[in-house]
């Protein structure tokens, strides 16, 4: 049988009963006789309380405490969950992020998994135990403080676990069956993708697809570990992201779009003594914040300069988008006919992004996806070289 990492986020468990339903989907893939390691995030809202609570007592409060404050809400989710797996006959242990071994950079709020050690994880599933770890948090390398991974940090945790535990696979488990050609929410004739590739799959994060972290996906492609992104509301196959693809020729004869994505929250970055916005330099706006006056994070290397505006993104992914002149020829023509501002800021073979006006946005993601990927033939679908599910 295999060794699966499954891992829930806050919107598969926004209740007590969530917990539950999501315990009994964990107790059946024991039970099968597959060795399992769960890693749970916070019940949803939980994370955005604790925040709440925090700059209700402090402003600003001292990044060290706050991440021992928002650690609490993984460990929470993490425990509950244990008790309902033991309610059901499987018998479960909860650890936190440095329990299981999670070792971090020293950045409070947005650290960097450094190492993993999960002598603990280990010895439990050795002793048919089911080992529940708390995800977003670690501890710090060679030091006692708790950190936080910046947020949807628990995917980065899964990710991690799985590589150091040499996982069959890594499911992450949300509230969408699997990955859309675009946001189904914007697109309702949006597809579901059976297979991508970690490359494809990284550009649709960096994009503003919001089912995957970026860094966990960078993670699972320097390391080799294949995800299997499902809805924990019902069993629909999902979407496999991992290079061991076959039937699938990347060097084609014409370019192909696999999806649009979008960010919302994109902020436009002027540097000093340059006309145009700095394009590379754009940041979320929950990285400076959403009041003015702020100013771009130091950590740019351009020091604190002051952005000029909240825009949008949309991208387009896929292969060769570059190398054939008629997908940008397609993609302006196609905006310029329904009316819309934009100004292309990223053109690579796997990526072309866009910077609109907000409110065009979903115009915006909705005609592209309509030239792009609607009145065109579909790809063919990648096969996987093995199982496309490990269960039900």
């Amino acid at each position: 049988m295999a060794l699966i990492v499954q891992k829930y986020g806050g919107s598969s468990i926004p209740s007590l009963d969530r917990i539950k339903t999501v315990a009994r989907r964990i107790a059946a893939a024991h039970h099968a006789g597959h060795a399992v390691v769960v890693v749970m995030s916070a019940m949803g809202g939980a994370t955005d309380q604790l925040l709440t609570d925090a700059q209700n007592i402090a402003a600003a409060p001292p990044p060290r405490e706050l991440d021992a404050l928002l650690a609490t809400g993984e460990q929470a989710s993490n425990a509950l969950t244990a008790m309902a797996l033991n309610a059901l006959g499987a018998e479960a242990c909860s650890f936190t992020g440095w329990q299981a071994g999670i070792l971090t950079s020293h950045t409070h709020g947005s650290a960097d998994i450094i190492d993993v050690h999960p002598y603990r994880v280990r010895n439990a599933l050795d002793r048919g135990v089911i080992p529940l770890v708390a995800g977003y948090q670690g501890l710090i390398h060679g030091g006692a403080d708790v950190t936080t991974l910046g947020r949807r940090g628990s995917d980065t945790t899964a990710v991690a676990l799985a590589a150091a535990l040499k996982a069959d696979a890594c499911e992450i488990y949300t509230d969408v069956s699997g990955v859309y050609t675009a946001d189904p929410k914007v697109v309702p004739e949006a597809r579901p993708l059976a297979c991508l590739t970690h490359q494809h799959m990284r550009e649709m994060a960096a994009g503003g697809a919001k089912v995957l972290a970026l860094s966990s996906v960078e993670y699972a492609q320097k390391h080799g570990v294949t995800l299997h992104v499902r809805s924990s509301y019902d069993h629909c196959p999902g979407t496999i992201v991992s290079d061991e693809f076959f039937d699938v020729t990347y060097e084609q004869q014409s370019p192909t779009v696999i999806a649009i994505t979008h960010n919302p929250h994109t902020i436009e970055i002027t540097l000093p003594g340059r006309p145009e916005p700095a394009m590379p330099l754009h940041a979320t706006a929950s990285a400076v914040g959403r009041s003015t006056p702020r100013s771009y994070p130091a950590h740019t290397g351009h020091g604190n300069i002051p952005y000029d505006e909240y825009t949008a993104t949309a991208s387009l992914i896929g292969s060769g988008l570059c190398t054939h002149p008629e997908t940008l020829a397609t993609l302006r023509r196609t905006l310029t006919r329904a009316g819309i501002p934009f100004t292309p800021v990223t053109l690579t073979n796997t990526r072309i992004t866009l910077m609109c006006p907000p409110p065009y946005l979903a115009d915006t993601v909705r005609a592209l996806h309509k030239a792009f990927l609607t009145q065109t033939p579909q790809p063919p679908v990648p096969r996987h070289n093995g199982q496309l599910t490990l269960q039900p």
